[in-house]
């Protein structure tokens, strides 16, 4: 059974993602959705003032909430959806849910109606990504599901067989059975680096069972490249592997912040590294 967890905070991007996922689940035989939401703790109020809040009462209101998200859902496909409500803080309730029950994949929004949701939500989905719980997709809050049949993967070309997270990248695979762009960008005006070549070769037969075609973009700007080659070559996802200066983590930088992570249709499923 495949099991994925859809983290809802109630908001338009996290119910979108929600949607996302159900739809993603029914396209994958024997899946299961559970909507996951994280209630904080209120000790006191904004003057200081202790609050007496029965954390039942909030959970039940939360849980109805879920039941009626879920039933919206439902009409999008048929496939078993589940609700969950804790207390605490999303990133490691999260990570230990997330574990205890052995899911294998992770869908949340990245972008909001305003800078402080904008703000407060790709937060959140940076902090889980940063535990390595599992692969993690991100859906641009204007995504709506596709069936998914090409699929990029960036790689830096450096140290391949130690940074690339094999198993979980090969789980992914195996599950939504893409076609493979593997992309790597370079800004070398002359011939490719030897070392890029033989990085590549090294990844090759790591790769052969997907039989994968290989690019290499000239640009200096990563993010612009990968979403050029994306949109040229119709691609339904972007797989990358968020370590230091990293596809990922350029998404949340200056000016390319809005054009990919707030206003790109394209979603981005983060596999991490053990670098």
């Amino acid at each position: 059974m495949k099991k994925i967890i859809a983290p809802v905070d109630f908001s338009e991007p996290s119910v979108n993602a929600a949607k996302y996922a159900v739809q993603l689940a029914s396209d994958l035989p024997d899946s299961t959705v559970t909507l996951y939401y994280v209630y904080e703790t209120i000790i006191a109020g904004s003057d200081g003032t202790p609050l007496l809040i029965d954390p039942d009462a909030r959970k039940n209101v939360a849980i109805m909430a879920l039941n009626n998200l879920k039933k919206e859902l439902e009409g999008l496909a048929k496939i078993p959806v589940d609700v969950v409500a804790e207390e605490g803080r999303l990133a490691p309730c999260l990570e230990k849910y997330v574990k205890q029950n052995a899911a294998d994949l992770i869908v949340m929004g990245i972008t909001g109606s305003s800078k402080i949701e904008q703000l407060i939500i790709g937060s959140n989905t940076l902090n889980v990504i940063s535990k390595d719980i599992c692969p993690v997709f991100i859906i641009p809050g204007n995504a709506s599901y596709k069936k998914i049949d090409r699929a990029i993967f960036t790689s830096d070309l450096k140290n391949v067989e130690s940074t690339t997270p094999l198993r979980p990248l090969k789980k992914i695979l195996d599950m939504l059975h893409p076609e493979l762009y593997v992309v790597h960008v370079t800004a070398t005006h002359t011939a490719v680096p030897e070392a890029e070549m033989t990085e590549k070769r090294k990844l090759e037969p790591l790769l052969k069972d997907y039989n994968p075609h290989y690019f290499f973009v000239l640009e200096e700007n990563f993010t612009a490249a990968v979403d050029k080659f994306a949109e040229e070559y119709s691609a339904d996802i972007i797989i990358t592997v968020p370590r230091k200066h990293s596809f990922l983590a350029s998404l949340f930088k200056g000016s390319n912040t809005k054009k990919l992570a707030y206003h790109s249709s394209l979603p981005i499923l983060a596999l991490h590294s053990w670098e």
